[in-house]
């Protein structure tokens, strides 16, 4: 037996609670996995909190374990990539939507989901990591290969105290540039210039409708908040620039019009990282192993059990959560 954060259904109603159940309900809710993972840490992430306290649109099927990421050790492999001992790592793909996750001590899984872990990080580094980090790196890269660099200028990035802002603020820092971070919670101030804002912003200067173009300021943007930010950062944005996006803590519309991409070109770029090709993650979980200070790690870090993950899901979506959560799910 093992423990096990499972939602449930019973027609409107939503449960959400830590259960002990065992291998063979594992196997019968995880048919087409060919790996067997000892799961050490996993993370809340926003989508998370999405699952667990609302349910759908994230949750596809009945029941579920929640959890897009997850770090630990084969325990069981048909994979000859993934023998038995292989310490590995979990984002997206699904996991924690249609197909059982891993905020649990045990996960079955996709061969072909996992990587290896970096050996420069530990699985709850990865945690802390996790898929908010992941992402952020995933932006980061974005905006090089579009050209975006130091000395062209200052960078957004919005929902900054959230996970996805804090981690890039980092690695954004961390390459040189001149970071602006954006926030809710201007009481975070101190730890944004921590970990390397330069200017911090309240939100509400982007959260509400704004002219369709205004003056020029960011070289670059990551958003992971959507809505009027979106929209008011793309207006913001200098010419030829790149806005980078990724989340939608204000919503899911886009209220903005044209006029940012036709007369001052622009570029809008998306990042998923549920379906990311291979090549991408390795590179990402590259550059995260080099470059993410671990001192900088720590101090966006909490660690909570299992027996926790409930009420920090209803508090990812209140933005109560500064940086990062990790799940130990041995505790």
């Amino acid at each position: 037996m093992f423990k096990a954060v499972i939602l449930d259904k019973d027609g409107d109603k939503l449960s959400a609670s830590v259960k002990e159940i065992d291998d063979a309900t594992l196997a019968a809710n995880t048919a087409d996995a060919d790996v067997v993972i000892d799961v050490e840490y996993s993370t809340i992430n926003y989508k998370d909190g999405l699952a667990i306290s609302r349910g759908a649109p994230v949750v596809r099927r009945w029941p579920m374990v929640p959890g897009i990421d997850l770090a630990g050790t084969v325990r069981e492999s048909g994979s000859e990539e993934f023998p038995v001992g292989s310490k590995v790592v979990l984002n997206g793909w699904g996991v924690g939507e249609g197909h059982w996750g891993g905020l649990a001590q045990r996960a079955r899984l996709k061969s072909d989901w996992l990587i290896p872990l970096p050996a420069a990080i530990t699985p709850r580094q990865a945690m802390a990591i996790g898929t908010a980090g992941y992402t952020a790196m995933l932006c980061v890269m974005q905006l090089e290969r579009f050209g975006v660099r130091p000395q062209d200028g200052a960078v957004l990035v919005t929902g900054a105290a959230g996970g996805v802002g804090s981690v890039a603020t980092a690695l954004l820092s961390g390459r040189g540039y001149e970071v602006a971070a954006s926030t809710g919670r201007l009481e975070e101030a101190d730890y944004l210039r921590e970990l390397g804002a330069v200017e911090v912003l309240d939100r509400a200067a982007l959260a509400a409708q704004g002219k369709p173009l205004q003056r020029e300021h960011w070289a670059g943007v990551v958003d992971s908040v959507g809505s009027y930010t979106l929209a008011n950062a793309c207006a913001q944005t200098r010419y030829r620039g790149t806005v980078v996006a990724c989340g939608l803590a204000q919503g899911m519309d886009f209220p903005a019009t044209v006029a940012p991409f036709i007369l001052r070109g622009v570029r809008l770029i998306g990042v998923d990282s549920v379906m990311c090709p291979r090549e991408d993650r390795l590179q990402a979980w590259e550059n995260l192993a080099r470059e993410l200070p671990a001192e900088k790690l720590e101090r966006i870090t909490r660690e909570i059990g299992l027996d926790e993950v409930v009420g920090a899901a209803r508090d990812i979506l209140s933005g109560k959560i500064r940086g990062r959560l990790v799940v130990d799910v041995n505790a």
